[in-house]
């Protein structure tokens, strides 16, 4: 806890734009789940107090870990503690160890019951009661309060590759999170995004777009070449996850590498 507290530190005295954390409850990846992990939105909440310029959020939510109304009033709890600074991010989850271990209902159904979510907590964030019969969720005169301090709600990333949650992101979604992939695949997906958008007669460019890479602080050209290259597809919200063993000393080298990238950026037409 220590560590994180230092990369927190790290990225708001540096004035990253956004610092994120993730949404498991089991480790994931080759190293097995059995490895510490800690709940997302509590360590939100503490990235709140603790922080007072980077904004903040959770790259990204797993939504069949939660009811919506709950994870609508962590979010609006995070935003008033971080004096609106959440940005909130969402996805359908794929961990399937964790739903298998801990008995989580919904994988098979992800994208629907995302579907839904995202009506359930946009509505009440900006209604002042909300009633929702779905398959999945029901709320009845159900009244919430505080809205978030963001107005009309914070900025919803959703976390999206294929084209039926792409479709959840041209209908919902501030920004697109796009899973990573080769650039071919990469274009793929945005132009499944444009037509998504096209469809129900959204203006592509509302959408800001964002992708991860992960960097171990050792090659920086890397990671400039590859900050550069999403850049220019468009890509104008980048999160670089710290690997290796050291992650506040790799903080401490991205936050002197931070003015590169930014010059990296191509200057807007």
């Amino acid at each position: 806890m220590a560590e994180l507290r230092e990369v927190w530190r790290i990225a708001d005295e540096a004035r990253f734009d956004h610092l994120w954390n993730f949404d498991h409850l089991a480790a994931i990846g080759d190293g097995g789940p059995d490895r510490p992990v800690f709940e997302g939105w509590t360590i939100l909440a503490a990235m709140a107090a603790a922080t007072k310029h980077v904004r903040i959020g959770c790259m990204v939510t797993g939504n069949t870990y939660r009811h919506p109304v709950l994870l609508a009033k962590e979010a609006a709890t995070v935003d008033h503690l971080s004096d609106g600074r959440l940005e909130f991010g969402i996805g359908a989850a794929w961990a399937e160890i964790e739903h298998q271990m801990y008995g989580f209902d919904g994988l098979d159904h992800r994208v629907g019951r995302l579907s839904e979510a995202l009506q359930v907590i946009r509505s009440l964030w900006t209604q002042q009661a909300t009633t929702f019969e779905g398959r999945y969720y029901h709320l009845h005169d159900a009244v919430f309060n505080p809205k978030p301090l963001q107005t009309p709600h914070p900025p919803i990333w959703i976390g999206a590759g294929g084209e039926t949650t792409l479709r959840l992101v041209a209908k919902y979604a501030d920004v697109w999170n796009a899973i990573f992939a080769e650039p071919d695949e990469t274009r793929r997906m945005i132009e499944a995004l444009v037509a998504a958008c096209a469809a129900i007669g959204r203006d592509p460019s509302e959408i800001r777009r964002s992708f991860q890479l992960r960097w171990d602080g050792e090659s920086t050209d890397e990671v400039i070449e590859t900050s550069g290259s999403m850049a220019e597809l468009g890509f104008t919200e980048q999160v670089v996850y710290l690997a290796g063993g050291h992650v506040a000393r790799t903080a401490e080298k991205l936050a002197n590498l931070l003015p590169e990238l930014r010059r990296a950026q191509p200057v807007a037409s």
